[in-house]
């Protein structure tokens, strides 16, 4: 996929750029810019799929609530991952015209990309990618939201039937809030890495 549209306009909009071939460059790149600092992670199929808990974990501190160590429960590590040094996390829509998009059930994810870290970093895999910010939303809503419902085992229609949000209302529903970002936050230094390969939902 060429990248040029989008990493002009992502960084037009005061984001760093960087983009890779393949996973493994990406997950290498990464292993060389965070070490020796603590991490956190939004759920994230994509950076599962690259590994980037394990392989960063020999030479970080990290915290992820799909990953709770001995002696510590889920709540405490979402709160010490609020405030770690890096956070990363990928995005459920990219539109070439630079808006970064996030839909979140919890809060956890689409809040540390906003605030409290000092570098925020969104890996997305070319799937991710669409032409325009409508595009990018209708992603999110209805090919990464029922993906991620699928995959948690709620019981919501675009869960059961698969293929689109209902905007439902029920209790079980994952689409709880919407995060925009339309320029890098003021508050800390945001990188994309883009990714020459599908990944995640």
């Amino acid at each position: 996929m060429d990248f040029t549209t989008v990493e002009k306009n992502l960084k037009e909009r005061g984001f760093k750029v960087s983009a890779f071939a393949t996973a493994k460059e990406a997950a290498d790149y990464l292993n060389a810019q965070i070490d020796g600092e603590s991490v956190s992670f939004g759920g994230s199929m994509t950076l599962s799929q690259m590994g980037l808990f394990e392989s960063l974990g020999k030479h970080n501190k990290m915290f992820s609530h799909w990953n709770v160590p001995d002696g510590m429960n889920a709540a405490e590590v979402l709160k010490n991952a609020s405030t770690c040094d890096n956070y990363l996390l990928s995005a459920n829509g990219l539109a070439e015209t630079g808006e970064i998009i996030n839909i979140d059930g919890t809060g956890n994810r689409v809040s540390s990309s906003l605030y409290g870290h000092k570098k925020v970093w969104f890996v997305v895999g070319s799937n991710k990618i669409a032409p325009t910010y409508d595009e990018a939303l209708w992603r999110a809503r209805n090919i990464a939201a029922p993906k991620n419902a699928q995959r948690l085992g709620v019981k919501t229609p675009c869960a059961v039937n698969g293929d689109r949000c209902y905007d439902c209302k029920s209790p079980q529903r994952i689409c709880r809030g919407l995060v925009v970002l339309w320029e890098a936050i003021r508050s800390c230094e945001t990188e994309v890495v883009l990714v020459d390969e599908p990944l995640g939902y």
